[in-house]
């Protein structure tokens, strides 16, 4: 390349350093990168932004395919990427989206802490539902698109904060996404490794070698799965004689007939060929009676969840900490023979656990 034509380049090349202010303000860490909140430095607009620097040098596959998807899709459900940064002096890759001040993730701890400390804050009404129909509207437009996410999970729910999508929904990182087609490629062709272990469908536990969209013991075809033997010698049926959804939600006051629980019921079913949709969900009569969903899921109340906490540069955060555990489970560190026991999955309601 002329050198007179690549130093003017340089100069011309936007800079992440010299356009954002983000030094000191990381808000996330994962083995994906970092992420940091970030502002215009000249002032052009009063938008917060967040900043994910992408792990290692170069452009990795992963960072490749959510960089192409990114750029395709867009829905108001869908995190949207704003801009691609690279910074030819380190070789990093840095993505550019809307801030989220929130994220399902921090949602659930928040109230488990509040109850673990005897003052529960009370939901709005429909908080729940419009937090369920949103991510079942961008689940939806997913899979219209051909486009398998594979990593859902609460820290990938953000919800935005104050301004102008205020209470909205966002599907978020799309480094594990696929698109597919039919007929559907045998899973070994793809990549082994998909969802984080703790919020893989039934299907996935048990070795199924093809996967449809309905990864996101009424099951017939359950002993045809790679898996199921060893399911028969770890699972006691005895120590699970007690638990059942009916029974759960008996306990909370949550009624066999109700429309809610019957949606549930759908989402939770056993068999990915008799499981409901994203699509079907969305026709659901629990949607349809009062009080509506929103797209704001305060739905105008006052936001009772803190901001994003600064992250030490040293010291990795709590939800790293499980990331990384679960990324070792993915490679097959399994705990004492207990793993499949463990797991609590929804294939759609992602981050809802059901405990015994």
């Amino acid at each position: 390349m002329d050198y007179d034509f690549k130093t003017k380049l340089a100069a011309e090349r936007e800079k992440v350093e010299d356009l954002f202010e983000y030094e000191g303000c990381k808000v996330g860490r994962g083995t994906y990168g970092h992420v940091y909140k970030a502002k215009r430095k000249d002032g052009e607009d009063e938008k917060e932004y967040a900043l994910k620097q992408i792990e290692g040098t170069g452009i990795s596959m992963s960072a490749c395919r959510e960089i192409a998807l990114l750029r395709e899709l867009k829905h108001p459900n869908v995190i949207a990427l704003q801009k691609v940064f690279l910074s030819h002096s380190d070789r990093k890759v840095w993505l550019l989206f809307d801030y989220a001040e929130h994220d399902l993730w921090h949602i659930i701890k928040f109230h488990r802490a509040s109850k673990a400390n005897k003052k529960p804050i009370q939901l709005p009404r429909g908080m729940v539902k419009s937090l369920l129909y949103q991510i079942l509207d961008g689940i939806h437009y997913l899979h219209a698109s051909w486009v398998l996410h594979r990593d859902l999970k609460p820290a990938n729910i953000l919800v935005m904060g104050e301004g102008s999508e205020r209470g909205r929904v966002k599907i978020a990182d799309m480094g594990f996404a696929r698109l597919f087609n039919s007929p559907l490629k045998p899973l070994a062709d793809l990549d082994p490794v998909v969802v984080t272990f703790w919020y893989r469908a039934p299907e996935l536990l048990l070795g199924a070698r093809h996967y449809t969209k309905a990864i996101d013991k009424d099951w017939e075809d359950i002993r045809k799965m790679p898996e199921f033997p060893t399911l028969q010698k770890d699972f006691r049926r005895t120590t699970y004689a007690n638990s059942s959804l009916i029974k759960y939600m008996e306990k909370h006051k949550v009624k066999p007939d109700s429309k809610v629980f019957l949606l549930l019921q759908k989402l939770l079913t056993m068999d990915p060929t008799k499981r409901i949709t994203s699509e079907q969900a969305l026709q659901d009569p629990y949607f349809l009676e009062d009080p509506l969903p929103t797209s704001d899921v305060f739905a105008g109340c006052q936001i009772p969840y803190p901001k994003r906490e600064f992250l030490n540069e040293d010291e990795p955060d709590e939800k790293t900490e499980k990331v990384n555990r679960a990324h070792q489970l993915n490679k097959g560190e399994k705990s004492e023979g207990k793993t499949l026991k463990c797991v609590r999955w929804l294939p759609l309601v992602h981050g809802i656990q059901v405990d015994e």
